[in-house]
C-alpha cells in the first residue's frame, strides 16, 4: 500500500479511536483521555496509553507501552491484536472495521491465534507465508550482487509485500523481501531474516533498516547445504552465498553480524571449519572468537580472508575465477581437491 494511503487510513481510525480500542483492545478501559491496556496484543494490564483525542502530545490512535518502549498507531494495533502479518490483510481488516455501522465485538474465529511481535512463531509464519525464490526479485537481486549458484537455497523465500516500520514513527509501508529461515542444528526454524528489496531487484529498499532479523537468533543461523565434517560459516547472506559461488558443494551458514557468528553452534559431525572474514574491526573479532571456540571444542578453525571489503566485493569487482584463484591459497590441501576443483 502506498505511503499516503496508509497514512489516510490510520487517520480515519483516529477519528474513531475509542471505538477500535473497545473493539480490539477489550480487555482495557477508558482512562481520562488515554485507552489503558496491558500491551498492543490485548492483554490485561495498565502499561499501554492508546491516546483517544487530539491534544497538544498529537493526534488520536498513537499508543505508547511504558513497560516495553513500544509505540505506534491504530494500524499497529489491529496488525498486533488479530496476528496478523501481511499488510494487505491489516489493511483490508481496517476498512472492514470502518465500514461497520457499529463497533461492536466481532468474533475472532477463524483468525490465527495471535503470536508476539518478533517471536519464532511469528517467524516460522512469515516464513511459511513466502514463497520460493526462483523467478521472483529475490533471484533477480541476488543474480544482480554476482550470485549466481542458488541451488540449495531452500532457506531463502521471497515475499511481495512484507511489512516494514520505520523507526522514526513514520506510516507503516510494505516492500518486496527476501526472507531466510534462521534455523538450528536439527534444522527447526527459530527465526527469520528481512532484506527489504527495490521493486526493481537491482537493489536494497531505499528505507532507513533494509535488514531486520526477529525470533531467537544466538548460536543459529541461516544454512546453505548440510554440514558434514567440513563447513563454512560467515556474517551476511550476500558474502556467504559469494563464497559458495567457488565453492558450491561445501555447507555454509550465515549467522547474519559479527556478534552471532561468534556464539554460532557447531553439528557434532564437524572437523574443520572455515571462518568467512569480513575486512572491518568486527569481522576481526567475530573470526578470533569462533576460531577460539572451535579449537576449544577440537575442531580445526581456519580463517578465509577477501581482498576487499567481503566476498561478495571480490566477487562482484574481480570476478569467479580471481576469487577462486584466493581461495585456493587459503584451503587445505585436501579440501581444495574436494570442493575447488569440483568447482572449476
Amino acid at each position: 500500500m502506498p505511503r499516503r494511503a496508509a497514512a489516510e487510513l490510520a487517520h480515519r481510525l483516529g477519528e474513531q479511536a475509542e471505538a477500535v480500542c473497545r473493539h480490539y483492545l477489550s480487555n482495557g478501559r477508558r482512562s481520562g483521555n488515554y485507552w489503558q491496556v496491558g500491551d498492543v496484543r490485548n492483554a490485561a494490564g495498565r502499561s499501554m496509553f492508546v491516546r483517544l483525542q487530539r491534544s497538544p502530545k498529537g493526534p488520536p490512535g498513537k499508543w505508547t507501552d511504558a513497560a516495553t518502549g513500544e509505540h505506534g498507531d491504530l494500524l499497529d494495533i489491529i496488525r498486533e491484536s488479530m496476528g496478523l502479518l501481511d499488510f494487505k490483510d491489516v489493511a483490508d481488516e481496517a476498512r472492514a472495521f470502518l465500514a461497520m455501522p457499529r463497533p461492536e465485538p466481532r468474533p475472532s474465529r477463524g483468525k490465527p491465534a495471535p503470536v508476539p511481535t518478533g517471536s519464532p512463531e511469528t517467524s516460522r509464519r512469515l516464513f511459511a507465508m513466502s514463497q520460493p525464490i526462483p523467478g521472483t526479485l529475490v533471484e533477480s537481486y541476488l543474480r544482480g550482487r554476482g550470485i549466481a549458484t542458488l541451488h540449495g537455497t531452500a532457506s531463502l523465500r521471497f515475499h511481495p509485500r512484507c511489512y516494514y516500520r520505520p523507526e522514526d514513527h513514520g506510516p507503516t509501508e510494505t516492500w518486496p523481501a527476501m526472507i531466510a529461515a534462521v534455523t538450528d542444528l536439527s534444522g527447526r526454524q527459530t527465526g527469520a531474516h528481512r532484506t527489504w528489496l527495490d521493486p526493481s531487484g537491482d537493489a536494497k529498499a531505499p528505507i532507513d533498516t533494509p535488514r531486520r532479523a526477529m525470533g531467537d537468533l544466538l548460536g543459529h543461523a541461516v544454512r546453505f547445504g548440510v554440514p558434514a565434517s567440513v563447513m563454512a560459516a560467515g556474517e551476511g547472506i550476500e558474502t556467504t552465498l559469494s563464497l559458495r559461488c567457488a565453492l558450491p558443494d561445501m555447507a555454509m551458514a550465515a549467522a547474519l553480524s559479527a556478534a552471532h557468528l561468534g556464539a554460532i553452534l557447531f553439528p557434532s559431525t564437524l572437523r574443520r571449519l572455515y571462518v568467512i572474514r569480513d575486512n572491518d574491526p568486527a569481522g576481526d573479532g567475530a573470526r578470533d572468537t569462533l576460531a577460539e571456540r572451535a579449537r576449544e571444542a577440537g575442531i580445526e578453525a581456519i580463517v578465509l580472508s577477501p581482498e576487499l571489503e567481503d566476498f561478495n566485493d571480490d566477487l562482484r569487482h574481480c570476478g569467479l575465477e580471481a576469487l577462486r584463484a584466493a581461495i585456493a591459497e587459503q584451503l587445505m590441501r585436501r579440501d581444495r581437491l574436494r570442493y575447488l576443483t569440483r568447482a572449476a
